[in-house]
């Protein structure tokens, strides 16, 4: 996550938020068969909107991704993501990936 973005993410409102809304949807990734793993934002919270909770609380927003559907979603791959900021490409070479 980037550093703007950490107490946002810390909060109880999106933690409470989160846990509604991967219970609304049973657990399940929104793309494939699979459990879902992390709370996508459909619209990508940015400094000017991240305190808007019309934008970065609304179930509308939000999509629960397993972790392949959303490396697929940030990086057009479903590479795995090694550390924040680094992947492998489909050739196995370590590349840097632009942390959303």
């Amino acid at each position: 996550m980037k550093p703007w973005a950490r107490s946002f993410y810390n909060g109880s409102a999106w933690k409470k938020c989160r846990a509604a809304y991967i219970a609304s949807v049973f657990g399940m990734c929104e793309r494939c068969p699979r459990p879902g793993h992390i709370v996508h934002h459909k619209k990508y919270l940015t400094p000017e909107n991240i305190n808007n909770p019309a934008v970065s609380l609304n179930h509308a927003l939000l999509e629960y991704l397993c972790q392949d559907c959303h490396n697929k979603e940030h990086h057009g791959s479903l590479e795995p993501v090694i550390r924040e900021g680094l992947a492998f490409d489909p050739y196995g070479n370590l590349i840097q990936v632009e942390v959303e």
